[in-house]
């Protein structure tokens, strides 16, 4: 009778011991399967960034056009801005104090690609909105590039760094896509 008991008790070990391993195996996997989940979420999030820029993009050499929002005529800043983003589903802002006005501020140091930087209009002296356009890239040192239209020497769509004259007029980021 001890023996028999003896023998339920080992095979009864073995199987718990199995199943224990199984539960580890499981939980391996899961941790695996979460961290491979989890390291998607910024890719995720910013696959919307990525379709407005891959748009956005798609405007490069529309030529300016002072007060306009329609491809076919030719854009001004806020116009290729609201164009872009009403494309995405997002509106209610069309003028440089519309977009320095709505969404949220942030840090140009915590900025991400697709949002909004708001600058002063030609003369840096006076601070007040007077032209905008959106973080197009941002490279492992944080030089910003930004796509916008410009009624200067590029006279349409076009990327910018954001350094010297921009740099000097740039008012803030305003993040419009959370």
């Amino acid at each position: 009778m001890k023996k028999i008991l003896f023998i339920i008790i080992l095979i009864t070990g073995f199987a718990l011991t199995g199943k224990a391993q199984d539960n580890v195996s499981l939980t391996m996997q899961y941790q695996k399967m979460m961290e491979k989940v989890l390291s998607r979420i910024p890719e995720v999030a910013n696959s919307t960034s990525n379709k407005i820029m891959d748009f956005a993009k798609s405007l490069i050499g529309t030529r300016y056009r002072y007060a306009s929002s329609n491809p076919e005529r030719g854009f001004d800043c806020s116009g290729f801005v609201s164009y872009v983003y009403k494309q995405f589903g997002f509106s209610g802002a069309r003028s440089s104090t519309d977009f320095a006005n709505k969404g949220k501020t942030v840090k140009l140091a915590d900025a991400k690609v697709g949002d909004v930087l708001v600058f002063t209009g030609s003369n840096a002296k006076v601070r007040r909105p007077g032209h905008v356009g959106i973080i197009y890239s941002i490279d492992e040192e944080g030089n910003i590039k930004f796509i916008h239209s410009s009624s200067g020497k590029a006279k349409g769509v076009t990327i910018t760094d954001l350094e010297g004259y921009y740099k000097n007029r740039l008012l803030k980021a305003v993040t419009v896509v959370e």
